[in-house]
């Protein structure tokens, strides 16, 4: 069987150095808030590009923090709108609606499936005060675009960089866009700690302090709270991982590049949709795509991963249901938003990851062609 993704091997490059990591952490005594945190901040920060990083306990709490913190700040307030794309993951959703914000669904770029700025600037209204863009299967929305429309609207940016480390525009990274951004370090990403992970980026430092605020207790100092908080750290393990793994991403990330022009080269069938890189649409930008997904279209869905299945190749479907079709959702279960819908029936993912061999990826690229 050709995995989908073998975080095994992915960590077992590092087995040694991640052991290391991990002794360091348990004989140091301090596993909350210690140096391997601070330290961790501080480069990740460096590599987006940011003035500050605040770990979180994973991506969902790096959203739902950040809109938090800009109601404390008196710079959003409940029943606000926040502009999302239709298509995104749920947790995007969820983040808005747990700070009794509105959600104001858009359809994507029928291209690149990430967020349109003319759809989102067609949807603004007295209401919005934020725009959501998320950076969908590894490669930034349109945020120049999107940066000139939350100017000219005084409106706030939140990226949702989850599936996008070290993506580009211009040589400016996800995470160094918009006034803050969200990023995911769960075990699949193309940074990945040993279990669940997050951070928040921002170039705001009294943004920056209130989330971290927020994030412990909404304490400012111990014993002492500003705010009814929660509970929501990065643990000095899981940083300690984290400052491994991050010296290696930009090597992961060209491999997958190789994977991903492999892929595109490759693949002929006709039945198959394959993506698309914003700079093959618009050459005033030097886009970088660092392909945490490899995402093809596929009108047969279905029947393109029972057959690859059959061949021995393990494919994923991100995602199935879009937020508007959930349960968790059910007013909005009427809606329609055509393409999203249609996005969601077709899209297939293929294997993708830093240890995928290239021959492998040759008989992925084979049966793909075969399909009928």
């Amino acid at each position: 069987m050709i995995p989908f993704l073998d975080l095994k091997s992915i960590n077992a490059q590092y087995r040694e150095q991640l052991i290391q990591a991990a002794t360091q952490v348990i004989d140091s005594g301090w596993y909350i808030q210690g140096q391997e945190v601070k330290a961790f901040e501080q480069e990740f920060a460096q590599y987006c590009g940011s003035e500050h990083a605040i770990g979180v306990a994973n991506g969902l709490d790096a959203l739902t923090l950040t809109l938090r913190a800009w109601k404390e700040l008196g710079r959003l307030k409940e029943g606000d709108e926040v502009i999302v794309p239709a298509n995104t993951y749920i947790a995007s959703i969820l983040a808005i609606t747990e700070n009794r914000l509105v959600p104001v669904l858009v359809e994507p770029d029928e291209i690149t499936y990430n967020l349109c700025p003319k759809k989102a600037e067609a949807a603004i209204t007295p209401k919005t005060r934020a725009i959501l863009p998320v950076h969908l299967y590894g490669q930034l929305a349109d945020m120049p675009a999107i940066m000139d429309i939350a100017e000219r609207h005084n409106l706030l940016v939140l990226e949702d960089s989850a599936q996008a480390h070290g993506a580009s525009i211009n040589g400016k990274k996800a995470g160094n866009w918009g006034h803050a951004s969200g990023f995911s370090f769960y075990p699949g990403k193309n940074l990945g700690a040993l279990g669940d992970a997050g951070a928040v980026t921002t170039n705001d430092e009294e943004l920056a302090k209130t989330i971290q605020a927020l994030g412990n207790y909404g304490s400012h100092k111990k014993y002492e709270n500003l705010y009814q908080g929660v509970n929501s750290r990065l643990d000095e393990m899981q940083a300690a991982m984290l400052r491994v793994k991050l010296r290696h991403l930009d090597e992961e990330i060209t491999h997958r590049r190789r994977i991903a022009a492999a892929y595109s080269e490759g693949i002929t069938n006709p039945a198959i949709l394959l993506p698309t890189q914003h700079s093959t649409l618009n050459t005033q930008h030097s886009t970088s795509h660092v392909w945490h997904l490899f995402v093809v279209r596929c009108e047969r869905r279905e029947e393109l991963q029972q057959y690859l299945s059959e061949q021995g190749i393990q494919t994923l479907i991100h995602y199935p249901l879009p937020p508007h079709q959930q349960a968790a959702y059910v007013a909005w279960n009427q809606r329609s938003y055509p393409l999203t819908e249609a996005i969601h029936r077709q899209v297939l993912s293929l294997p993708m990851g830093p240890t995928l061999s290239l021959e492998l990826v040759g008989q992925v690229i084979t049966a793909v062609n075969m399909f009928k």
